[in-house]
């Protein structure tokens, strides 16, 4: 097997996504708009299946309504992020695999939230990945139709802590087969 030399926006990628971790702890300054917007813009750079581009993201900074979202996850450390975005997937967007039906639009968010995390680590903020939530709530609170559905809370701001904690992840041969599949 032939090695590629790393080049130096590789090596600057691999960093990017090293320094992204899970914030549970954020200080209470307001994050600047510009840097939202900025966050935003990476995600809707994002590919999606048949370039439908099957979500919305609500931006929440105002105080009421992230007082609302608490009630849809029940955790202190989630209090403590001065905004949250919220990916919300449109199925009736979203491509379907015609041979099975397969509804991509998930697939499609969880891109999208991938670049903003990604982007939002790298302007020095926080993120964190909330899945584990009352989707239903969140949805009301919003007042979504039945085809738009809440995948992701995203609390966003700058962490309390300075770096990352040592990421658990498999190996490389753990995960990774050439030229066959074995489980």
């Amino acid at each position: 097997m032939h090695l590629h030399t790393i080049d130096e926006a590789n090596m600057n990628f691999k960093e990017l996504a090293h320094k992204r971790y899970s914030v549970r702890s954020y200080q209470s300054i307001p994050v600047e708009e510009e840097k939202l917007i900025g966050v935003i813009e990476a995600a809707l750079l994002a590919p999606s299946a048949v370039n439908f581009q099957p979500w919305k993201f609500v931006v929440v900074t105002e105080p009421s309504l992230l007082s609302q979202l608490h009630g849809c996850y029940h955790r202190d450390w989630f209090k403590s992020a001065p905004a949250c975005i919220v990916a919300i997937g449109d199925h009736d967007r979203g491509w379907h695999r015609p041979t099975d039906g397969k509804d991509y639009t998930d697939m499609d968010v969880a891109i999208a939230i991938d670049h903003l995390m990604l982007a939002a680590a790298e302007v020095g903020l926080g993120t964190c990945w909330v899945c584990h939530f009352n989707a239903e709530k969140c949805a009301e609170i919003f007042n979504l139709s039945a085809n738009f559905e809440p995948i992701a809370m995203i609390p966003i701001g700058y962490p309390l802590t300075g770096s990352a904690p040592e990421k658990k992840r498999k190996t490389f041969d753990q995960l990774v087969l050439w030229n066959h599949f074995e489980e």
